[in-house]
């Protein structure tokens, strides 16, 4: 998995991997704004980023900060009071089921001990707490997201995230530090041609970098932001989609694969596999057995630097 080496930019990848919504700052079902915002996801699925003061205010709005925990509302509101840059991601789609994308999503832990798994990426993501987690991107950016607020839907869902860390290497030639609120948005959408499902995913993304000017902020840093943080969702949607795709084609590589990862609750890593295969009763004892050490190896294929040209 290409790593980007920024605090914004591993934050943005947690915002997709690290909704979680284990305990606090869950209700059900969502209402007003949300409930909007969640039925425009397929309307909006040809709209480019934006981080226009529109759509800022719009997604200002959409935010249900009215429902959350009074202190997680503090921190959400002053999160968005210091913000020095928005941006909201061009909606992607997921061609999976939407029970897994809902596992994913409340368990990213998981997600990112597959990477680790395969080897295609550095990040760490540890549970620090209910709905908490320490990350570290392995490239300098470590901090620790927790979430604020869940709300669910039949067929989608808000979460809110806040992220606090910092940064330490080559691109800056002092340390930075700063905050994030990401709010991600998630909805079923009509099946594929080929009958598969798919779920469209929207990020925004409202940062505050420590000791930089807004000046500095919009000229050197919003154009690595507005470039890395939509290639990085991209990716990862796409990962889910191959994820999905070979573990339905062959449930053993799935149940091999979660077996070795020790870093996931073990109930957790059954129900990956399980779900990920389909449903389809348990992989392990599935009666297609095909090359299990396969499944790895097509699903790391895309994310695998490329061997150097021996001279």
């Amino acid at each position: 998995m290409r790593q980007q080496q920024s605090l914004l930019r591993a934050f943005a990848l947690v915002a997709w991997s690290g909704a979680a919504g284990c305990g606090g700052g869950i209700s059900s079902p969502a209402d007003g704004a949300e409930q909007s915002a969640i039925a425009d996801l397929d309307a909006s699925l040809a709209e480019a980023g934006s981080s226009s003061r529109e759509s800022r205010v719009r997604a200002m709005q959409a935010i249900p900060l009215d429902r959350m925990p009074a202190a997680n509302r503090d921190v959400a509101e002053a999160c968005l009071r210091a913000t020095t840059l928005f941006r909201r991601l061009p909606v992607e789609t997921v061609t999976c089921d939407g029970e897994l994308l809902d596992f994913l999503l409340t368990k990213p832990e998981a997600l990112v001990d597959v990477w680790r798994v395969l080897g295609i990426s550095r990040l760490s993501l540890d549970p620090a707490g209910v709905g908490q987690w320490r990350l570290a991107d392995g490239y300098g950016t470590v901090g620790v997201v927790k979430l604020l607020h869940r709300d669910r839907t039949a067929d989608g869902g808000v979460l809110v995230f806040h992220g606090r860390g910092g940064y330490t290497g080559s691109l800056s030639p002092r340390r930075l530090t700063g905050q994030c609120l990401v709010v991600v948005r998630h909805s079923a959408l009509e099946p594929d041609m080929a009958g598969r499902e798919r779920q469209a995913v929207q990020i925004d993304a409202f940062l505050d970098v420590d000791g930089l000017g807004l000046e500095i902020v919009t000229r050197a840093l919003h154009p690595l932001i507005v470039h890395s943080a939509a290639a990085n969702l991209r990716e990862i949607c796409l990962f889910v989609s191959q994820f999905s795709a070979a573990a339905t084609r062959n449930p053993a590589g799935i149940a091999r694969l979660a077996a070795r990862m020790p870093r996931t609750d073990p109930a957790d890593r059954r129900a990956l596999a399980q779900l990920a295969a389909g449903n389809r009763g348990t992989p392990a004892d599935h009666t297609e057995r095909r090359d299990a050490a396969g499944f790895e190896t097509e699903l790391a294929a895309r994310w695998m630097p490329a061997p150097a040209n021996k001279p």
